[in-house]
């Protein structure tokens, strides 16, 4: 038996496509079959294959243009192109399109194919004819109960009569095929797909008639058109609502201090009970490095795969004896009585009760064939987190550059570390129990969400710990010396210093991003979204050296700093002294204030010309803080004070190049600016404005192009990006080509001059959100800046008069009608903007529903629901207002 694939595609000098032929179902280290095509214009390509088959065979194959070695660019795969073999038939002939991402690919997600706009489909054997053609289309068009039919000129297709048009069987997600008898057409011949309904309804695709003209074929030959993507108009397109809540901030009646996945169940039946089909959550991954407070933060992953021990639901678990249960009850009584969570308590309970479920239950669990089932899907991270954890525990940190042994990581101390019979097993084995627990309690609150149509939608960190299982086992892929964060923004002045290490994009790229691809490969099995956290990280992400504390030092990378003529040429003579602080009298009295004379007596020493330098041991923001290490008021001034002063360059050097320089960001507001000359001013304003608005803009892109593609069609997950912070022109460029849903923040708009973004105006492909969990909620916010919320109240909901001091019901109503009648595909509102709709429901205290204040790096995440989920559920006034704005606005 012969394939032949022919595909036209226009390729550049150097370049040539192969088609790529797998098993369906295949492994990813199971063997693909490399097929070479060959061109004799440069247009059209050919290749072919020779099988011997004695069974039929389900294939999958894919395209990719490649240049020597390198794969440049591969097809759209996540829903991959899929070929029954009979070997009753003597030739298969594939004419092929080259299959970009759709026009409409947020269609293919599961989020909408499994959750929001379900059809049912049983993949059918076509039948094999002495010619047979096969006709493939491409389309989500028809709605739940809805089929693609296709109806033409020939009698076979109804003369153009829908009545006798032809059905098409739906395979893989949106895509349709039938079979036809070549003997029973001629060639070539007019056609049309249309969308028959139960009820007869029939909607024809846009455009003129389509053409099929085959060449002659010979007995037993199968000729396959694919590729064929019909347009049909669309009535309305799909809009849903949906509630953000951390699975930590849930709060029940018998719950365990802290929010866990049997709460997450309840949370999907009241959001399928008031007409919510989106639950957002947070980062749900292991943050255990130090057993305190401090592992509260939820973005700073020990793993990137395991799941924090936390969110188990003890209610789960096998039952214990009666002592043991009653003293476990009293436990939990007091730790689920506060308003607030106690991080260490709840984890060191919920620990003691998994622990002894493993005593009782473990050993049965392992050897169940679901658990060697998780096992092998999972074996690539499993046993290394297993490991950390055990060696985290021994050692009393998860700093592992400090362990006695295995600080450098290597497989075979894994192998032997974690073997049967290794004196570390036991424990090793408790933490795949704990991981297994997650795993299916999870899994089922997924399900149960599916079935309500209500789907999960994850949050993927940008950044990873530097004491984490990832750090320590594939270290290459990090720059461990250097810190990830964010520059200075509307949530904190200073910058971000998240403490993530950063990427090592170059080794990451030489495997095609596979540690990337693994992780959203990962969240599939969980969820039918996902956020990604800090997009503009994958065009560039924010470098701060390790000598800082804050976020002023950094530079982008990867960037295009400048050398000493580049910035010649804007007017500007580079000096030296524009990478050292200018520190002036001013400016000590500026930072310092009444402190000023007494911080120049000890932390500075005279420079000349009326300036001065930090002492050495004062030079850094590290030194700095170790130095000054109380937490009075005026030890607090002081060291905010000397953070300012070295801070205050203009230029800072290049992380790899010490003769190239980055504008330092925030400069223009700063004294070593403000000490320039006119002329000099005007140029380091051209130089500054040049670098950080249209220097990257086409690099940056380039640079995500890169890595996005591959990442966010490694699954069929809805994808949505928190684009927030310093946007280049190029971000809503990229995200709008690989249709990735941006955040809309009524309070941050993303034009120029704008106070409030215009709800009416968001993007389909869109959230639209009135705060996040950096930011404060809509009642907190309306209290901050009495002018801010004086303009809103007059041009946004258009009343007259002065604003109240507080936000009342019907003031949070309106916003929150804001968002759900914006065109915004999701409109997503944390709880606390829900509740704050209803004066008997909301909080008492504003301030206490934050969930995260960005500027303090050492922030205690411990925000609870004010009632619990069973109050909620009998809020019945609250939940019928809700449900009758959802359904109002056409959500």
């Amino acid at each position: 038996m012969k394939l032949t694939f022919q595909l036209s595609y226009k390729t550049a000098w150097g370049e040539n496509l192969h088609a790529v032929l797998y098993r369906a179902g295949a492994g990813a280290n199971e063997r693909k079959i490399n097929i070479p095509l060959s061109t004799q214009d440069g247009q059209t390509w050919r290749g072919e294959i020779q099988l011997l088959l004695k069974t039929p065979l389900t294939v999958h194959y894919h395209y990719e243009v490649r240049s020597g070695r390198s794969t440049l660019r591969r097809e759209w795969q996540a829903v991959p192109r899929t070929l029954e073999i009979n070997p009753a038939a003597a030739h298969y002939f594939l004419c092929d399109s080259w299959r970009d991402l759709p026009s409409e690919s947020w269609l293919y997600s599961s989020a909408f194919t499994d959750v929001f706009r379900p059809r049912k489909h049983a993949p059918k054997t076509l039948p094999l004819f002495n010619r047979t053609v096969i006709l493939r289309a491409q389309t989500a068009r028809p709605e739940p109960g809805e089929t693609l039919f296709i109806c033409g000129a020939p009698e076979t297709l109804g003369r153009w009569n829908p009545a006798k048009a032809i059905p098409l069987t739906e395979g893989e997600h949106n895509e349709w095929s039938l079979a036809l008898n070549a003997e029973q057409l001629r060639f070539p011949f007019e056609y049309k797909f249309i969308v028959k309904s139960k009820d007869g309804a029939v909607s024809w695709e846009s455009g003129p008639n389509r053409i099929l003209d085959i060449p002659p074929q010979a007995a037993g030959d199968v000729w396959i058109k694919d590729d064929l993507r019909p347009a049909f108009d669309w009535k309305t397109m799909f809009r849903a609502a949906g509630v953000v809540l951390p699975v930590f901030a849930l709060r029940s009646q018998d719950g365990w201090g802290a929010g866990d996945f049997g709460d997450l169940e309840k949370l999907t039946d009241w959001a399928a009970q008031t007409g919510q089909k989106v639950i957002q959550i947070l980062p749900i991954n292991d943050t255990t490095l130090t057993h305190t407070w401090r592992d509260s933060y939820p973005y700073n992953a020990v793993s990137v795969y395991a799941f924090h021990p936390l969110y188990a639901d003890a209610r789960q678990l096998p039952p214990l004896d009666k002592k043991a249960e009653q003293q476990f009850e009293t436990e939990r009584k007091k730790i689920n009585a506060p308003d607030q969570i106690d991080y260490e308590a709840a984890t060191r309970l919920k620990l003691k009760r998994l622990r002894e479920a493993f005593k009782q239950n473990g050993a049965h669990t392992l050897a169940s064939v679901e658990f060697k089932n998780f096992f092998c899907v999972n074996a690539h991270w499993l046993p290394a987190y297993a490991m950390f954890c055990v060696l985290r525990d021994r050692y009393q940190t998860a700093d592992f550059t400090t362990w006695p042994e295995y600080a450098r990581f290597s497989p075979q101390g894994l192998r032997a570390f974690t073997a049967p019979a290794s004196p570390a097993a036991p424990e090793v084995r408790f933490w795949y129990y704990v991981q297994f627990i997650l795993h299916t309690q999870l899994l089922k609150a997924t399900r149960r969400a599916r079935e309500k149509g209500v789907i999960l939608k994850g949050d993927i960190p940008i950044g990873v710990s530097p004491h984490s299982v990832e750090a320590w086992t594939e270290p290459a892929l990090f720059n461990l010396n250097a810190q990830a964060g964010a520059p200075p923004d509307d949530f904190s002045a200073a910058g971000q210093n998240w403490g993530f290490p950063t990427y090592n994009w170059d080794v990451m790229a030489q495997d095609g991003y596979r540690w990337w691809t693994h992780r959203f490969t990962h969240m599939a099995r969980y969820f039918d979204a996902y956020r990604i956290d800090h997009v503009l990280g994958f065009f560039r992400i924010w470098e701060i050296p390790s000598h800082s504390v804050e976020g002023l030092l950094g530079q982008f990378t990867p960037a295009l700093p400048m050398d000493r003529e580049e910035i010649q040429r804007y007017g500007l003579t580079f000096r030296d002294e524009f990478l050292k602080p200018y520190i002036s009298e001013a400016y000590l009295a500026e930072k310092f204030g009444g402190l000023a004379e007494e911080a120049k007596q000890r932390f500075l020493t005279p420079a000349g010309n009326g300036l001065f330098t930090l002492r050495p041991e004062y030079a850094t923001q590290r030194q700095t803080e170790a130095a000054l290490s109380g937490t009075e008021d005026k030890t607090l001034r002081l060291k905010q004070g000397l953070f300012a002063l070295a801070s205050n360059v203009l230029f800072v050097p290049d992380r790899t190049d010490s003769n190239k320089f980055h504008p330092r960001i925030s400069a223009l507001s700063d004294g070593a600016f403000a000490a320039l000359s006119a002329p000099e001013k005007e140029a380091f304003t051209r130089l500054y404005n040049d670098y950080f608005f249209r220097r990257h803009n086409e690099f940056w892109k380039r640079e995500a192009l890169k890595k996005l593609p591959a990442l966010i069609q490694s699954t069929r997950l809805l994808c949505c990006a928190e684009d927030l912070g310093m946007i280049p022109n190029s971000v809503p460029e990229v995200m709008r080509a690989l249709q990735m849903l941006s955040l809309e923040i009524e309070r941050m708009s993303k034009r120029l001059g704008e106070t409030f973004a215009d709800t009416r105006t968001y993007p389909y492909l869109s959230v639209a959100t009135p705060s996040t969990h950096d930011m404060s909620v809509v009642r907190g916010w309306w209290k901050e800046s009495p002018e801010t919320t004086q303009k809103f109240y007059n041009t946004v909901l258009g009343r007259e008069g002065l604003a109240p001091a507080a936000a009342d019901e019907k003031i949070c109503e309106d916003i929150i009608r804001l968002h759900l009648e914006s065109p915004s595909m999701l409109a997503l509102m944390s709880f606390q903007d829900w509740t704050s709709m209803d004066e008997k429901l909301r909080a008492p205290d504003a301030d206490g529903e934050r969930i995260n204040i960005p500027a303090n790096p050492r922030h205690y995440w411990r925000y609870r629901m004010h009632v619990t989920l069973e109050e909620l559920m009998k809020a019945s006034a609250f939940n019928d207002k809700v449900k009758r704005m959802i359904t109002q606005s056409g959500r």
